[in-house]
């Protein structure tokens, strides 16, 4: 088991799925859950304010990731989840307790046999306290947003990089200092800086990690 932490926009999907690749791990991208209850919830009409009818919409949903592409309730909803709306919607509702005891416990479900490279804001504090590796990725802001802002433009969405570091630091101050589960970096925990580093580079170092302390190959 490998979990993967760090701030939005940290690179955290992209290098864990090519960890996950590199040693014929399943992944598992917890935010997208997040992102798919908020789809629930703006369907709905409902927002942070409602977070126990979200967490009911949350435990009534089935979410499944095949190789490429994020299933919700049998729907393709890989590119609807990824708006920047979404993502802040997704934020707010991850800091209620009522929506993470939901998620948090069909995460650990999925995981409950090993062979996993997770990634989120409390794998490695919440939900794979025991993974035998545990990673915290981080940059600055003004990296993060210029990463975030690429990927955005690369599927259509027009953002200045300007809005998009007000969100992050938004995202940040609500990760970081929300009472339940907050965005921490667990003193086991392998920290890496990952400016001037390609997502490759970031991924060798935690390959490395890897295999010195589990018998993958």
């Amino acid at each position: 088991m490998i979990a993967i932490d760090g701030p939005a926009g940290a690179g955290k999907s992209t290098v864990a799925k090519i960890v996950a690749a590199e040693l014929g791990l399943s992944y598992l991208d917890t935010g997208a859950m997040y992102r798919c209850v908020a789809l629930l919830a703006k369907r709905a009409g409902l927002g942070e304010g409602d977070a126990e009818e979200v967490a009911a919409l949350a435990e009534r949903s089935k979410i499944k990731f095949l190789p490429d592409a994020v299933l919700l309730d049998g729907e393709d909803v890989t590119k609807a989840i990824r708006t920047p709306d979404l993502a802040n919607l997704a934020s707010a509702l991850s800091a209620k307790p009522a929506i993470r005891k939901v998620l948090a416990s069909r995460q650990r479900q999925i995981i409950l046999e090993g062979g996993y490279v997770l990634e989120g804001r409390d794998t490695t504090s919440v939900v794979a306290v025991d993974a035998e590796v545990k990673v915290y990725l981080t940059a600055s802001i003004e990296e993060r947003a210029e990463r975030r802002r690429s990927e955005l433009v690369a599927t259509g969405h027009e953002v200045t990089l300007g809005e998009l570091m007000k969100q992050i630091a938004e995202r940040d101050a609500r990760d970081m200092n929300r009472p339940d589960s907050p965005l921490i970096r667990v003193p086991d925990a392998l920290a890496i800086e990952t400016y001037g580093l390609t997502p490759r580079q970031v991924a060798e170092k935690i390959i490395e990690r890897a295999r010195s302390v589990t018998t993958l190959n």
